[in-house]
């Protein structure tokens, strides 16, 4: 465990950096789009990782900060705009999250990063996923992202949390690209994006 750990974070730097360097001509234009449409480039919100520290992740803003009269923000699929829409369907508003995994915040495999609200309702069960770094791509992620409901996508991080290894890890990061390119699994079924996870009823 301790070598698949350290070549995990090998694997995770080198990535990231080659990542940062290799895709800066499609971040930049990324950005310059959401700056230039939205307001704003980057969105920034406080995530649970390993262990359920916090940490400020990173994305490419796809939403608008519209509010109503009484100042509460409009539902997503009013502040999504066709530029968010896009950018969220070829996953490139997950870039950014590049420079969380070169600082460590994040791993490239691991489980998706949730609200740090999220973290006192999890079961004992669901709270397995919080044993690995939290990643940009995972198991739940190629086997039904955000069209999959909050108890099977539990149940795949805590799958991946016991099965990890750097051969799992390769696979899902391919399986990764070609999901991507399919454009699968973007959002829940009638949702703009994944519904709020209240726990378990």
């Amino acid at each position: 465990m301790t070598f698949y750990r350290t070549a995990k974070r090998a694997i995770d730097i080198i990535g990231s950096a080659a990542g940062l360097v290799v895709l800066s001509p499609v971040i930049l234009w990324a950005a310059h789009r959401a700056r230039r449409e939205i307001g704003s480039a980057v969105f920034t919100q406080q995530r649970a990782g390993l262990g359920g520290r916090p940490f400020l992740l990173y994305k490419f803003r796809s939403m608008t900060d519209e509010r109503d009269a009484n100042g509460e923000l409009l539902p997503d699929e009013k502040r999504l705009t066709d530029f968010g829409r896009w950018l969220r369907s070829t996953s490139l508003d997950e870039l950014p999250q590049l420079w969380n995994v070169l600082r460590g915040d994040m791993s490239i495999v691991g489980p998706r990063p949730l609200l740090m609200q999220y973290v006192p309702l999890y079961s004992e069960e669901q709270r397995v996923r919080l044993d690995a770094p939290q990643g940009i791509t995972g198991w739940a992620q190629i086997n039904g992202r955000n069209a999959i409901s909050w108890p099977e996508k539990f149940a795949l991080d805590a799958w991946y949390v016991e099965h990890a290894s750097l051969a799992l890890d390769l696979r899902i990061i391919f399986s990764t690209i070609k999901k991507a390119l399919a454009r699968e699994g973007i959002s829940a079924a009638n949702q703009a994006t994944m519904p709020r996870f209240r726990g378990e009823r």
